[in-house]
């Protein structure tokens, strides 16, 4: 810690072998449970007089902790910064939009894309709604602090859920009070439907399922895992719609439907499983035994596509006011199926040639 103020807390009996970031959102009210573990990872804190950047500690009854200013000083609320992006907006009325995520778009502002991601985008296209001044109306779903996608207030107005930088595909913006409560809570208890589209490494089952609880890497902190004995669980049903490669046992387009919606979850399980998406820059770190088994110029083609390839291809919900069902699909983008034409134009010429 670099700050020179410093404010300590005496651990009371009724968070006794409570959590550390469940202990600071207690003690220091300005702070969200979910914030405070943000602010321990990046900041750390005092544990004893023993520095810790671990939100996981467990504290006892007696300990002291001490915290830098930067989490016992409520902080100015940042301010959305409107910048003209295009979106591909697929509907809006006054409670919704629906729009079509290009890959390489983040969702709301962070270190290193403070003016250049959706929310950016919307407060340009929606001023009046995702102003500053507005925009704390999109308080947090009470009763369900931890939710990863249980978003909104100043620095994520509307924000419902996400997708990763580089996934594609249909999302859905709250322009009101009503449809953020609405849908946060419908995300939360997966009342809705959404499919994706994958194209995975290797041969895997026709249909099934994966199951594995997951949570934060213990040997990597920006990675998530399927761990035995922590994390939150986690099911994931896929269909395999298309195969590739030799004998079709190199590649597969799959489709998948999440039971649950935790970090990474499609990329997580299929990898753990032995079937990492093609070109995924955390879960992929080497190159898959199957692309030794593949052409060159198919083998090269896959080793070059430079992101996950995962799309969020369908996404239905209840409209938030109407109760009426509501549901888009998008189609692949250009990058995407450009490789399966590639991919199917490969398969033609390689059974011709094997006849």
């Amino acid at each position: 810690m670099t700050s020179s103020v410093l404010t300590s807390f005496q651990i009371p009996q009724n968070l006794d072998q409570n959590r550390a970031d469940r202990v600071t959102a207690d003690l220091l009210p300005h702070l969200s449970r979910s914030k405070a573990k943000t602010l321990i990872e990046e900041h750390g804190f005092y544990h004893n007089g023993l520095f810790s950047k671990d939100p996981g500690l467990r504290v006892k009854k007696g300990d002291k902790i001490t915290f830098d200013e930067f989490l016992s000083k409520p902080q100015e609320p940042t301010k959305t910064i409107a910048k003209e992006i295009p979106l591909n907006l697929l509907y809006e009325d006054a409670d919704v939009i629906l729009l079509d995520k290009p890959a390489g778009l983040v969702v709301h502002p962070a270190p290193g894309h403070l003016d250049d991601t959706l929310v950016n985008a919307l407060a340009a296209h929606c001023p009046a709604v995702f102003s500053a001044k507005e925009n704390r109306n999109f308080t947090k779903l009470y009763g369900n602090e931890d939710h990863p996608e249980n978003y909104g207030g100043e620095e994520r107005p509307g924000i419902v859920h996400r997708l990763d930088k580089e996934t594609s595909g249909v999302m859905v913006v709250a322009k009101s009070a009503l449809a953020f409560r609405e849908l946060s809570r419908a995300f939360a208890e997966r009342d809705l439907s959404r499919r994706y589209i994958a194209l995975v490494w290797g041969n895997p089952p026709d249909e099934g399922e994966w199951e594995g609880n997951i949570g934060r890497s213990r040997t990597d902190r920006k990675k998530m895992a399927v761990l035995k004995d922590s994390g939150k669980p986690a099911k994931t049903f896929f269909k395999t719609l298309e195969r590739f490669g030799k004998n079709d046992e190199n590649l597969a387009l799959v489709e998948c439907k999440l039971a649950t919606g935790r970090t990474h979850q499609i990329r997580v399980h299929f990898s753990h499983y032995g079937f990492p998406l093609v070109g995924d820059p955390v879960y992929l770190k080497r190159i898959p035994r199957f692309a030794k088994m593949l052409s060159p110029e198919m083998r090269n083609l896959l080793l070059d596509f430079p992101r996950q390839a995962l799309h969020a291809a369908h996404l239905g919900f209840k409209h938030p006011r109407t109760g009426e069902w509501v549901e888009y699909s998008t189609k692949l983008p250009d990058d995407f199926e450009e490789i399966l034409q590639s991919l199917r134009q490969i398969k033609k010429i390689e059974e011709k040639a094997s006849i």
